[in-house]
């Protein structure tokens, strides 16, 4: 019973923190589609990156306490280090529009937002199915993923064109360059994600 609560635990958390990461996305697609009060909202973020940091802290302290594991140690420390990577550039993307005192959004940072929202989102259903041992589903979703990473990337390059054939002022443009780029990079984090998944599914399956 022990090891069973002790297993237990580790997923627990990584719902938590797949949570965390989908309430932290909720909220930048709010901040792209309102864009006021960017200092608040970056706060509030900022707030879910602090409680992610926590809870990778907390994954890892038990990792180093506990001998029997759900799955392999190094796809824990792996899983929640890719995930805490997530929530670093979501929580970057919104400091950066905070910082740079952007004034107005871009279509293209609405659509990468909302499309970063919904791969995260299936991140925390893929994290899920750890729980329930469903690994044909974790596939499932995993391939899901890595499809809306690579659409997330035609939309990331077609929105450097926009920017730099649209925008006159150079540095509003590396600063749009530079949100854009840390939205691209919080889709690749998910796409670690959901490889890591893939390799706890074929080897647990």
């Amino acid at each position: 019973m022990k090891v069973f609560s002790k297993d237990r635990g580790f997923l627990e958390l990584f719902d938590k923190v797949g949570a965390n990461i989908s309430q932290a996305a909720i909220i930048l697609v709010a901040i792209m589609e309102h864009f006021t009060n960017l200092d608040n909202w970056a706060k509030e973020v900022h707030e879910l990156e602090e409680d992610g940091d926590m809870l990778t802290h907390d994954i890892i302290k038990k990792l180093n306490k506990t001998i029997i594991t759900p799955f392999d140690r190094e796809d824990i420390h792996a899983l929640a280090s890719k995930l805490d990577d997530i929530l670093d550039f979501i929580w970057g993307t919104a400091e950066r529009l905070a910082v740079f005192k952007m004034q107005e959004p871009r279509k293209e940072a609405v659509i990468m937002s909302k499309e970063l929202l919904t791969t995260v989102e299936l991140v925390h259903k893929a994290i899920k199915t750890l729980k329930e041992k469903d690994y044909a589903r974790m596939q499932e979703y995993c391939v899901e993923i890595n499809k809306l990473e690579n659409k997330m990337d035609r939309i990331f390059r077609d929105a450097l064109g926009h920017l730099f054939d649209e925008m006159k002022d150079p540095i509003l443009v590396i600063k749009w360059k530079e949100i854009y780029e840390h939205l691209e990079n919080a889709s690749d984090k998910c796409e670690d994600v959901a490889d890591i998944l893939e390799s706890i599914a074929i080897k647990n399956a």
